[in-house]
């Protein structure tokens, strides 16, 4: 599910490919590689917690 959302986030930012990122697609990049890492985190720290709980 996380790689689908980052697919389309992606697929918002980049419009078309081209030589260059502009400033409003470089920000929607960034917005889209830290949400990346947020839910990432959030999973990986759910699965330790369950595997702790599991112990």
């Amino acid at each position: 599910m996380v790689h689908h959302i980052t697919d389309v986030c992606w697929d918002k930012c980049i419009d078309k490919p081209g030589p260059k990122i502009d400033g409003r697609t470089q920000a929607c990049l960034v917005n889209c590689v830290e949400r990346f890492i947020d839910a990432s985190l959030v999973l990986t720290n759910r699965f330790a917690h369950l595997l702790q709980g599991s112990r």
